[in-house]
């Protein structure tokens, strides 16, 4: 196997956690163990994994309310993830913060955020920062097509290009903004246009394809970590489920999904895969090693304590000391 199927097969592994990592949590939520908001990636699973394996660990990461394969793409346990959405002490916010704010600072993964759009503002400063503390590092920076139109989004593009900062902002263009069609919310049908205002690289990927996200974002990182400059990319997904796991996505027609279907990114490297000489029994082994890891994570989430009350405490008042 050359070096590009093996990184191949690599992204494949990652991605079959994310995906069955997703359909559990799906499924927890509909037994009610997991509360709130979530917001699932099946079916944008290249985007992350291509994008963050371009990364070195001193690289840093930031992305949306829909952060679940992002978080797991950078490193993070399947059982400290799981355990958060399930609100349990031993999450990787200590239950505090949910689906939507996860975090691992040794891991450089600086959330989960879920104000839409006000995280490139975010993410700018810390690549400001990098750059301030000659750190040499570089940030991805995930958003989803909606964001384009809030403030932070232009502000956080105007000082990255100002100041020629090591970042990428990554637009997941999933199609729909929660229930909105693109057309209805956007002028422009090619996102990564909106460059051409701050004069910064701009890229365009399909996200079937891992290999082609990898292509595209590793571009923008060498570039950016030679000082070169921030990119904007335009990364075409689908999410397979609604907007959140409360969306019962009607906005959409069933003969759309099934199409759409047909470019899973998991389908698409498997087939790749097999082609590459890659036995199926291999392929399947990768994905019950998958299911098993994400068992134990819901197993460690549901056996783990609930934050006690003296959290609550902790965390809202600052102590004299």
């Amino acid at each position: 196997m050359n070096a590009r199927n093996h990184l191949l097969l690599q992204f494949f592994e990652k991605m079959s956690l994310i995906r069955r990592f997703e359909e559990a949590a799906a499924k927890a939520y509909a037994q009610q163990k997991i509360k709130g908001f979530c917001h699932l990636y099946i079916g944008e699973e290249s985007v992350a994994v291509g994008a963050i394996g371009c990364l070195e660990p001193r690289d840093y990461v930031l992305a949306t309310y829909r952060e679940h394969g992002h978080a797991l793409a950078k490193g993070m346990s399947p059982n400290s993830i799981m355990a958060e959405l399930f609100g349990k002490v031993t999450g990787c916010s200590k239950g505090l913060g949910g689906s939507m704010h996860l975090f691992d600072t040794h891991l450089r993964f600086m959330g989960g955020h879920g104000i839409v759009g006000a995280h490139v503002a975010v993410a700018t400063g810390i690549a400001f920062g990098s750059t301030y503390k000659n750190e040499k590092a570089v940030t991805l920076c995930f958003l989803g097509e909606g964001a384009v139109n809030i403030g932070g989004f232009h502000e956080g593009l105007s000082l990255a290009a100002l100041w020629s900062l090591p970042i990428v902002f990554i637009v997941e263009n999933n199609l729909y903004a929660m229930g909105t069609p693109l057309y209805r919310s956007q002028h422009l049908e090619d996102i990564s246009q909106k460059a051409l205002a701050y004069g910064i690289n701009r890229a365009k990927v399909d996200a079937a394809n891992v290999m082609d996200v990898y292509d595209v974002i590793k571009k923008a990182v060498n570039r950016a970590r030679s000082e070169k400059g921030p990119t904007l990319v335009e990364a075409i997904a689908y999410r397979h489920r609604g907007h959140s796991m409360s969306d019962p996505a009607k906005y959409r027609t069933p003969a759309e999904l099934e199409a759409q279907k047909q470019k899973d990114p998991l389908s698409v490297a498997r087939a790749a895969l097999l082609e590459a000489g890659v036995a199926e029994e291999e392929l399947d082994g990768i994905d019950n090693t998958s299911k098993e890891k994400v068992q134990e994570a819901v197993k460690f989430a549901e056996e783990s304590e609930a934050p006690p009350l003296s959290m609550l405490r902790q965390y809202t008042y600052a102590t004299s000391d």
